[in-house]
């Protein structure tokens, strides 16, 4: 086999356990497994999920937390030739009979039986007969997609996004792209369900890393983690580099960041200050930020070196192509902001097709719902979503950059700007706030007045002891709007702005 041979997703891990079979490949909380042990489990439960009926090409639903099970099932569906339906173990049921329901899937995984009529289905925790033989699934399966994940966007209505690439790889293509290599060990801080901590596993786990899995982020952990597994590579988003930076802070000297080679960021815009923090403690050159499409078109990638040089990107695109256009649709110069389009390449096939929804395109390039601009060199600079953008006394406000601010003072944890309905300006800057300690509306606005123009700052704030954000960093503000209109109203339903 050679370096550019692809494999089978299944087969990589057969072939992992076979090359050393005793290297410890996943560990979450006090369980570690080993390549063969691994193997071992995902093919006995392939064999489990077949009687079960799943075929070649079928979708699983799988809604498994964090752990080696996830691992273990995910490997099994792979060597059956089946397509991983991902969705949160935490989905209210309504929100996930609607996913069920666009997938149509052969199998639901992590839930409880029955729970979805006559579908057939397995809990978490299920172990199949032992009995089942763990040999090698023969012959090799090569799945028509290598994953669904789930996205409700903006509108919270769910899609598929069903990936375009077969479940075959050069299993080493993307990890030397990441800086992820054999031997290495992976810190696994965010949910699997979601596509960066799946992806970033994933390959790591091809090129034959170590990962070392979080249940779910918590700093101290982390940190532990880090120092006690000599972790070498991480995938963040700004919560936890501000979570992560801020317990160092208060403990100096007592964690060790000397085996980090690689720190990635991205899911969500990085305030600089924080990028910088994170440069004093790992080095520039090992921070590096990615932007990339759930739908695979575009890919964009800078290490810090680069970002001093051009402060506030997001990187060049290193596959896929980008064009920024205004609201007609034409292309604007460098430095002015519109709307992303991308495209995989003139004549190149898609990477990804929706069910349950259609894409928003223009001459063959397809909107991805953000705001940003080019600079004259071609870096990509985001400004924010486009439902996102709230429009105050006819002023552009981009909550992105509100709460880069805000999350700068020692009291925020966690924070989300969006706009409410106002009778005078049409929109109001409102902002959710996870407190860490004591703070005040008026100390919070006397402290973004050094940082922000005055339309930029919140005229109103609540406060919460609860994560404003999910694992991922990932905010729903269509739903979070509802939410403060819900409260604002006494808990009357909300009345369209």
């Amino acid at each position: 086999m050679t370096a550019t041979t692809t494999v089978p997703l299944g087969r990589i891990l057969t072939n992992l356990a076979a090359a050393e079979p005793d290297h410890p490949i996943v560990t979450c909380g006090d369980e570690t497994v080993t390549r063969s042990e691994l193997e071992s489990r995902a093919n006995r439960l392939a064999r489990a999920y077949e009687s079960l009926g799943v075929r070649p090409g079928d979708f699983v639903t799988t809604a498994l937390p964090n752990g080696v099970e996830f691992y273990a099932a995910t490997f099994a569906l792979w060597k059956l030739g089946a397509i991983p339906q991902l969705v949160s173990p935490q989905l209210p049921g309504r929100e996930r009979s609607a996913i069920v329901e666009l997938a149509d899937p052969s199998l639901i995984v992590g839930v409880t039986p029955g729970s979805h009529g006559d579908r057939p289905t397995v809990p978490a925790g299920y172990r199949p007969d032992p009995g089942l033989s763990d040999a090698p699934i023969e012959p090799d399966r090569v799945p028509p997609a290598w994953k669904a994940p789930t996205s409700g966007g903006s509108t919270g209505r769910p899609k598929l996004i069903v990936s375009e690439l077969p479940g075959a790889i050069v299993p080493t293509e993307i990890a030397d792209l990441l800086g992820q290599h054999d031997h290495g060990v992976q810190l696994v801080p965010g949910p699997l369900y979601h596509n960066a901590p799946f992806n970033f596993s994933m390959y790591g786990l091809f090129a034959g890393q170590h990962l070392v899995v979080l249940p779910r982020f918590d700093p101290v952990a982390a940190l532990t983690a880090i120092e006690r597994h000599r972790v070498d590579w991480v995938g963040l988003v700004p919560t936890m580099m501000v979570r992560i930076w801020r317990e160092i802070e208060a403990a100096p000297g007592r964690y060790d960041l000397s085996s980090l080679r690689q720190v990635f960021h991205g899911a969500a815009p990085c305030p600089p200050w924080l990028k910088e923090v994170w440069f004093s403690l790992v080095g520039a050159a090992n921070v590096k930020e990615m932007y990339a499409t759930t739908e695979g078109q575009l890919i964009t990638l800078l290490d810090g070196d680069e970002w001093l040089r051009h402060r506030g990107s997001v990187g060049r695109p290193i596959r896929g192509e980008l064009r920024i256009l205004d609201a007609d649709g034409a292309a604007v110069p460098p430095g002015q902001v519109g709307e992303l389009f991308t495209r995989t390449g003139e004549g190149m096939p898609s990477t990804y097709r929706y069910i349950g929804a259609e894409p928003r395109s223009r001459d063959g390039w397809e909107s991805v719902g953000d705001l940003g601009r080019l600079d004259a060199d071609g870096y990509l600079y985001l400004a924010d979503r486009r439902t996102d953008l709230i429009i105050t006394g006819g002023s552009n406000v981009y909550p992105a950059e509100v709460e880069a601010a805000l999350l700068a003072h020692p009291a925020v944890v966690s924070c989300a700007v969006i706009g409410l309905p106002d009778d005078d300006l049409g929109q109001r800057v409102h902002a959710v706030v996870q407190a860490g300690s004591a703070v005040t509306d008026d100390e919070l606005r006397g402290f973004l007045a050094d940082r922000l123009v005055r339309y930029k700052i919140p005229r109103s704030f609540r406060y919460t002891d609860a994560p404003v954000r999910d694992d991922a960093g990932k905010v729903r503000r269509s739903a979070l709007r509802d939410q403060e209109l819900r409260r604002l109203s006494g808990g009357r339903p909300a009345q369209p702005a």
